[in-house]
């Protein structure tokens, strides 16, 4: 099967289209002929080689999520599985390819009306959006601050804020027509990346969820109301500062709290329920997807160059 792995960190250019030989399922495991892939901002990270010291190594295989239809199981698995489509999560590995496989506790069945790209733009980053939120006690009225809002994470935290009651649901983005879109989607004051959005946002937030992280993170730990909550669920515009802490125990008669947030510390089954529930909400037109753009799988390159330039609005799906 053809599949990309990473030849060299750094540049999008040390990815390549490899010949691998096509995955077979292990005990309990399904095997996905993949119609639609997702590229996420982790891809990104691994890919630069950020994550190195958790052993990721050069011939890597990318890939967390992808959607399509299940060609074979493994021990243990109901053949009923076969023929139907499915979205699964391959772990950090082995989904930019024609083929991957998943462990059944991690593949999902898509409810008719909702594609494969559809389905990888939202199954990885609904999720996160929904806990992050969760985790963060947002409460109807609150201000919520989305950072790095024009991702898929921030796409759909808007909404879910939005839908929740927020009593302000303000965006940090690159550009006015960007914000614009997002306007549309649910938000009520977009900021700059910076974080200055003219008088009439909001000085300070209940909630920030930040997918940004960088040198600048210590700047909307400021922007935090009294008993204010931040939770990181992402670095994609790099570490932030090692003494960002200070800044925390700075504001502290406000009693601001920060938390670090991954998916994987949700209990699987919570996770599918949650995933299961966004699935027919989009189906049904009542979450949006954004799908950026849709490229060839062997242009896997392309996509992390528009990622690494600050251009995608949403998320690029790649196909086989």
């Amino acid at each position: 099967m053809r599949a990309v792995v990473i030849k060299a960190f750094g540049d999008p250019a040390g990815l390549e289209v490899a010949d691998l030989p096509a995955p077979v399922p292990a005990p309990g495991q399904v095997c996905v002929t993949t119609e639609a892939i997702g590229v996420g901002g982790v891809d990104a990270v691994i890919r630069r080689g950020t994550l190195a010291a958790h052993g990721f190594r050069e011939g890597h295989l990318l890939g967390s999520e992808v959607a399509g239809s299940v060609t074979a199981v493994g021990d243990g698995v109901d053949t009923s599985w076969i023929g139907r489509r499915v979205w699964a999560f391959t772990g950090l590995s082995g989904g930019y390819a024609e083929q991957a496989v998943a462990a059944l506790g991690d593949v999902l069945a898509l409810p008719d009306g909702l594609t494969a790209a559809d389905a990888v733009t939202l199954g990885g980053s609904g999720v996160v959006a929904h806990y992050a939120l969760e985790r963060a006690r947002t409460a109807p009225g609150e201000a919520v601050l989305v950072r790095g809002a024009a991702g898929s994470i921030g796409i759909t935290a808007v909404q879910l804020a939005a839908r929740a009651g927020a009593g302000a649901v303000l965006v940090t983005t690159s550009s006015a027509q960007r914000g614009a879109r997002l306007r549309d989607l649910g938000a009520t004051h977009v900021l700059d990346r910076s974080g200055d959005g003219g008088p009439d946002a909001p000085a300070g937030v209940d909630v920030v969820l930040d997918v940004v992280g960088g040198p600048r993170l210590p700047d909307f730990v400021d922007r935090l109301n009294p008993n204010g909550r931040y939770v990181a669920v992402g670095v994609v515009g790099g570490q932030p500062p090692a003494d960002f802490g200070t800044r925390l125990v700075a504001n502290f008669r406000r009693s601001p709290s920060f938390a670090a947030f991954s998916a994987d510390t949700v209990p699987g089954p919570d996770r599918q329920a949650v995933r299961a529930a966004q699935f027919a909400d989009a189906a049904r037109g009542e979450l949006r997807t954004v799908v950026h753009e849709v490229l060839p799988l062997d242009q896997a390159a392309r996509a992390h160059r528009e990622m690494d330039a600050g251009r995608v609005f949403g998320r690029i799906v790649l196909v086989p």
